[in-house]
């Protein structure tokens, strides 16, 4: 009887690992779209899973809600703290704080650069 509840905890403990990297690998590539859909770029791939909970779905059915924090940047020079919520696969929730875009300076070959003024 102790070697079935051994291996049954076993088992649980490698579902629940090989879940956990799976969920990792799901909350970066959300972390790199949520970046790039508000210009940013993603620091380091430092996403980390900082708390996990039971949660549930829109059909009451309990599942694993997960945090994870990471960073990003705007210029390359200051970091932001931000965070996502993942509910089994789906992305439940997100933050980026506010933050200034950094001002795009014109290139020589654009067409401002080609406009004269006449005085």
């Amino acid at each position: 009887m102790f070697e079935f509840l051994l291996l049954a905890l076993l088992l649980a403990a490698a579902w629940f690992w090989l879940d956990s990297v799976s969920k990792r690998e799901v909350a970066i590539t959300l972390g790199r779209e949520l970046a790039a859909r508000w210009q940013l770029q993603l620091l380091d791939e430092t996403i980390a899973c900082t708390q996990i909970r039971l949660g549930r779905d829109n059909r009451g059915h309990a599942q694993l809600l997960r945090f994870y924090e990471f960073e990003v940047s705007a210029s390359g020079a200051e970091r932001m703290q931000c965070h996502l919520q993942l509910l089994g696969k789906q992305l439940k929730g997100w933050h980026i704080p506010p933050y200034v875009q950094p001002i795009q300076t014109a290139q020589p070959d654009s067409v401002e650069s080609n406009v004269h003024r006449i005085h």
